[in-house]
Order: structure tokens, then C-alpha cells, then sequence
């Protein structure tokens, strides 16, 4: 009988482990056939053997500035910010044990969004545009910090994180609009597109910018990830299981905001992706959180990809952020979670 239970044990674990890794090539292969796609296609068109002779030898092409320094840079960064919210969307799920829980929802992205705005109102006349991202990611900091500290009652509750957490975003997307409204019509404009979010004129010192932080943040994350998937079970039984409560959900919540914060300061207020690829990813390998990391990482890179290529050729010659498109599909798939889990609430 034993044997028996050991052998059906191990089936299942063979069975996960080839749809994971069945998962993530797929993913991984549609990525890269997304990126030559996007390098192929803007307003200047190229054909791929175009795209292959200017990656290869840039020096004897006659389109690498296009390749090189307006089209790759502007992938990458729409790679990486996607997969930074995806990640910190799946561990936001986790923690708080809300399939609705996301950067947006918890107040991350409104303190990065009002301390941008606050920059390019009162300090962007002063300070060069540069220090655009550092602002925003002080403002997720501290937007985190107010979370944890209203939330703060003998340890973090879920529910009461989830609870502060869209009061302090209500109150912070107020301020956001009303330091637009007395804003001249320069700032307001600007802090306007970058509220929508958009990765126009990216460059590669934003790739740089960002990559360190998923760097950082991925492996502390995968290192916490059984700690994670304890805590989804319920406070109690993470207990039993012998995790460090507090401790764990501080660290995961620290990687969450640095990646939410992060990815913000970059390319604006990207919504929903953080609550979308999780789920989608969760469909192809479960809710396991070391296998949900990479699964989230290359679903919401994908999502971010095309939305930004949509925004670039769609509407040629005008450049939309991408932001528009995947709050076109977010808002619906949230009312359908909503509507999914009525039952919970």
C-alpha cells in the first residue's frame, strides 16, 4: 500500500514538472517570436532580415539606430516591467490571500503615481527629469511603509492590509488628480501620459534602471517561495509548518513594492497587470509559488510586449500608451474575478 501512495506521488510530481517545464518553454518561445515581431514592425517597417543583419553587424546596417536604439531598448524595458508586476502581483496574492490583491489595489502603484506627479509639478522646473524614477519609487516606499503601519495590529492581518490598503490608495489617487488640476498645462500633460502609462522614448539607461531590481528581488522571492505557498494555506497552518510568519510576509512584501516600484517609476502606471498574469499563470502550472514566479515573469512580459506594440503601430502615425490596452482588458477580467468569487465575500 505504501509503495503504492510513494509511486502515485511520484507520477504526479514527474507529471507537474513536465507541465511546468512544458509551460515555460512555450512561454519562452512565444516571447522571443513576439520580440522579433516587435522589432520588425513600426513605423519605419523592416523586414526580418533586415532586423537579423543590424542585431548581427550593427556597424554595416543602415537601420541600427532604429534597432538598436529605439526598438530594443523600448522590448526590453516592456519585458522586464511586466514580469516585475506580474512577480509582485503573485506575491501580493499569496500573502494576502486575495485573488483580487494586486500592486494597485494595496496602494503601491497610487504612492509611486502621487509622488511622480508631485515631482513633475513643484520639483521638475528644478530638477532634471532623471530623477523622475527615484521620486516614484520613494513614493511606493513610503505608500508600503503607511500600509504596513495602519495595518499594524500585534502583526499584519491580511484582510486589514487589504482594507488600508484601498483607502490609502482612494486617498492618494485624489491628491494625484488634484496636484494635476492646479498644475500648468506642461506638467499636467506629462504627468497625464505617464499616469496612463507609456514606454515611449525608453531608453537603454531605463533597462539598466530596472533589471538590478528583479535581480535582486527574483531569487529572495524564490527563496521565500515555500514560506509563500504556507502562508496561502492560512496564518495557523504556516505556524504548524514552523514559518516565520511576520518575518516572511515582511520580506516578500519588501520584493513586492521594490518590483511594483521599480517597474512604476519606469514606465508609469501600468494597471492590472500585477492582478491578470498571475491568474493566467496559475491556469498553466498552479498556484505553487516557485513555479508561478517564472510562469508570471513571461506572461505579464508578453502582456506589457503587445500592449506596447499595439500602442506603436496600431494607430500609426500616433504613438498610444500602452497602458490603455491593458487596462482595456484588465477592467473586465477584474470584474470577472469580482464576480468569480462573490461567494468569498
Amino acid at each position: 500500500m505504501r509503495q503504492t501512495v510513494t509511486l502515485t506521488l511520484d507520477s504526479k510530481v514527474q507529471s507537474d514538472s513536465k507541465r511546468l517545464l512544458h509551460s515555460l518553454i512555450m512561454l519562452s518561445l512565444l516571447l522571443v517570436a513576439s520580440v522579433g515581431l516587435s522589432l520588425c514592425l513600426g513605423s519605419f517597417p523592416t523586414s526580418f532580415t533586415q532586423v537579423l543583419h543590424a542585431l548581427a553587424a550593427p556597424q554595416s546596417s543602415d537601420i541600427t539606430f532604429i534597432i538598436w536604439e529605439l526598438r530594443l531598448p523600448r522590448i526590453l524595458l516592456a519585458i522586464l516591467v511586466g514580469a516585475a508586476l506580474a512577480i509582485a502581483g503573485a506575491i501580493l496574492q499569496s500573502i494576502v490571500r486575495n485573488p483580487l490583491a494586486s500592486p494597485d489595489v494595496i496602494g503601491i502603484t497610487s504612492g509611486a503615481a502621487l509622488a511622480a506627479v508631485l515631482f513633475l509639478a513643484l520639483l521638475s522646473t528644478t530638477l532634471s527629469i532623471h530623477w523622475l524614477p527615484v521620486a516614484a519609487m520613494l513614493g511606493a516606499l513610503v505608500s508600503a511603509l503607511l500600509v504596513v503601519s495602519l495595518a499594524w495590529k500585534g502583526g499584519i492581518s491580511p484582510s486589514r492590509m487589504v482594507l488600508v490598503g484601498i483607502g490609502l490608495a482612494a486617498a492618494m489617487g485624489a491628491g494625484t488628480t488634484l496636484l494635476i488640476v492646479i498644475s500648468d498645462d506642461s506638467a499636467a500633460m506629462t504627468a497625464y501620459v505617464w499616469l496612463t502609462g507609456s514606454l515611449y522614448a525608453a531608453q537603454w539607461d531605463d533597462v539598466r534602471g530596472l533589471l538590478p531590481w528583479l535581480v535582486i528581488a527574483v531569487p529572495i522571492s524564490l527563496a521565500f517561495a515555500r514560506h509563500a505557498d504556507a502562508m496561502a494555506l492560512g496564518d495557523a497552518v504556516a505556524e504548524g509548518l514552523g514559518v516565520a510568519i511576520l518575518r516572511s510576509r515582511l520580506v516578500l512584501l519588501a520584493c513586492s513594492v521594490a518590483l511594483a516600484g521599480a517597474a512604476v517609476a519606469f514606465a508609469g502606471g501600468l494597471s492590472f497587470v500585477g492582478l491578470i498574469a498571475p491568474h493566467l499563470a496559475a491556469r498553466l502550472v498552479g498556484r505553487n509559488m516557485a513555479r508561478l514566479v517564472p510562469a508570471s515573469a513571461l506572461v505579464g512580459a508578453l502582456i506589457v510586449l503587445y500592449a506596447d506594440l499595439l500602442g506603436r503601430v496600431a494607430f500609426l502615425p500616433k504613438d498610444l500608451p500602452a497602458g490603455i490596452f491593458v487596462a482595456g482588458i484588465g477592467a473586465p477580467f477584474f470584474v470577472y474575478l469580482l464576480h468569480r468569487s462573490r461567494a468569498r465575500f
